[in-house]
């Protein structure tokens, strides 16, 4: 570190080798999140099967609208559900969600541009 101005007097880590129980539990940790990824997406895959062959003439517009209303209202109740929260003002009501989803759906498109 004396090439960018600085002398190194004392450390306090010796060993950056986490024990074998903490290794474990680590990889515990990050199966189980894999896992819970996995199944969200399969969840989710399986609903959206499961809807569109239910209700004939849903496109995949009108599913990505349902998803956003109903992520708009999850949203709303975890926001409320915090104990340490700010307050958040957010003009609600069925116009709010169709802004929300217009404005999702034209930073996606304007991704699409910038990409291609």
């Amino acid at each position: 570190m004396s090439a960018y101005g600085f002398e190194i007097v004392q450390t306090l880590i010796v060993d950056t080798e986490p024990d074998e129980y903490v290794k474990r539990a680590m990889s515990k940790i990050n199966a189980a999140e894999s896992n819970y990824l996995a199944g969200l997406v399969v969840g989710l895959r399986d609903s959206v099967l499961a809807f569109s062959m239910n209700v004939p003439g849903t496109t995949s517009k009108d599913f990505l609208g349902m998803v956003l209303v109903t992520q708009y209202f999850v949203t709303m109740k975890e926001i409320g559900a915090l104990s340490e929260s700010n307050p958040v003002f957010i003009t609600h009501g069925p116009g709010t969600v169709k802004d929300i989803a217009s404005q999702i759906r034209d930073g996606l498109l304007q991704v699409n541009t910038t990409q291609n």
